[in-house]
């Protein structure tokens, strides 16, 4: 399913007091056009009904399909754009965060602090930390009705990386060779599952902890 975001201005990356923040997270104003993204990571069995096949290590229908590069997913969206007639894609990373964020200014959508089972981290308090990913939808929603947010899997935007925001975070780019991932998984500690934390990835690179979720115009 995805659920329908308007369209915003909102503060993107970490002010200086943010506890964990990384220095190529500045904070500056973005505006976002309308568009719509998955309520969930893309699971297994979707990836397996369009793909014919399942790259996951930790295998499961309701499981977030990992072990995916970005070169992968361009595929499977090539292949579901042609079957489903319409425009799926990657949201851009200004458009993960404003989602990750859903109105909130805070480290992470439910409070500065982890908290205990608010998300699949290292240490967040949930029977899956640092072991595998999670069921979509173990953990309640922001308040724009999106699930797993923060932890679970390292989701990829089709934003090319760059140390200093440059505009780059708030557009696809086509052929780059690193890619923005956002969000902290499962094996990564509650440093990284924040709303503003970033890292950059390898186009062709597969990892346990690498999911994506979808995003379309409207």
């Amino acid at each position: 399913m995805l659920a329908r975001l308007l369209r915003g201005t909102f503060r993107m990356g970490s002010p200086p007091s943010e506890e964990g923040r990384y220095s190529d997270e500045q904070p500056h104003t973005v505006r976002v056009g309308e568009f719509w993204l998955g309520e969930t990571e893309v699971t297994q069995a979707q990836w397996q009904a369009v793909m014919g096949s399942n790259p996951s290590r930790f295998r499961g229908s309701d499981l977030p399909v990992e072990n995916v590069s970005w070169k992968d997913v361009q595929e499977f969206i090539k292949k579901l754009n042609a079957r489903s007639g319409k425009r799926f894609r990657l949201p851009t990373e200004a458009e993960w965060e404003y989602a990750a964020r859903a109105g909130t200014t805070t480290a992470r959508y439910w409070g500065e602090g982890i908290g205990r089972n608010n998300a699949n981290c290292y240490d967040c308090g949930s029977r899956w930390d640092n072991k595998q990913t999670a069921p979509v939808g173990s953990f309640s929603p922001n308040t724009f009705g999106l699930h797993d947010m923060l932890g679970n899997v390292s989701e990829l935007t089709c934003s090319q990386y760059r140390r200093s925001y440059d505009g780059s975070e708030q557009k696809c780019a086509v052929s780059a060779s690193i890619y923005s991932l956002r969000g902290g998984s499962w094996l990564n500690t509650p440093r990284r599952a924040r709303a503003a934390y970033r890292v950059l990835y390898l186009s062709d690179s597969r990892t346990l902890h690498l999911g994506f979720r979808l995003a379309r115009d409207n």
